[in-house]
């Protein structure tokens, strides 16, 4: 049972998601801006601004809720504790999931105001291709490898950094650029921006990152079949976790 009350979990996980897209967005924005005739720099510019807060969220939010900022980190924290009851409960999973999704929404409203955007202006960038679907297969899966064998290894304390460092080279070796996060796909397909998504291109997106979850889940119990410290108990360590 968790000792922090459900209702503040929450608002961690709404509040991180929404700051984590509206860096991605919002460095998006300032990318485009500053380089607007070199696409290379632009990523460079917005990875690394992405990685970085990545980073300082998760130290921020992780003692609260475990900063999953993810619904497939938070499925899988789900299935990985259900056994020994010490991950998240099915309830806490859809409240994480709708809040992650809230937030997702909010934090690209949220960068689109910033730089003097209508509120909502839906994505034409198509990002529909098989090529693109494994790339998010790819990194969906090393997310989630990374996390929870930190997590079973007994090294959740580097989370922020190993975490933040993923993701920011997911950005240029997978053909997707790392969504790896259903949440984050969803909420930015709310701009029409450099960071966004056509909405028609959304549910393959998700599809593929669903894949990644349970071929991550797969190799982490096939690596890490128990928690470092008790064999025989099915419990994960205390985390602080994300994604993008």
């Amino acid at each position: 049972m968790h000792a922090i009350a459900l209702w503040r979990r929450l608002l961690a996980e709404f509040a991180g998601t929404a700051l984590l897209v509206t860096a991605v967005v919002g460095s998006g924005i300032m990318a485009a801006t500053l380089s607007p005739d070199d696409v290379g720099l632009q990523l460079l510019e917005n990875s690394v601004a992405t990685a970085f807060a990545l980073g300082a969220l998760i130290l921020t939010f992780g003692p609260v809720s475990g900063a999953h900022f993810n619904p497939v980190v938070s499925a899988a924290d789900w299935f990985l504790g259900r056994r020994a009851r010490t991950g998240l409960t099915a309830t806490d999973l859809a409240g994480y999931t709708v809040a992650q999704v809230a937030g997702a929404i909010g934090g690209s409203i949220l960068a689109n105001l910033m730089f003097d955007l209508d509120a909502v202006t839906f994505s034409h960038k198509d990002r529909s291709a098989g090529h693109l679907w494994l790339g998010e297969v790819v990194a969906t899966t090393g997310l989630l490898l990374l996390i929870f064998a930190l997590a079973r290894s007994g090294r959740s304390a580097v989370a922020p950094a190993g975490v933040g460092a993923y993701i920011g080279a997911a950005y240029w070796f997978t053909s997707s650029t790392s969504f790896a996060n259903p949440a984050v796909t969803i909420g930015r397909a709310f701009t029409d921006t450099f960071a966004g998504i056509a909405p028609a291109s959304v549910p393959g997106f998700v599809v593929a990152q669903l894949v990644g979850l349970l071929a991550g889940v797969g190799l982490l119990l096939a690596l890490y079949p128990r928690p470092r410290g008790n064999p025989d108990r099915q419990e994960e360590p205390k985390k602080a976790v994300e994604i993008r």
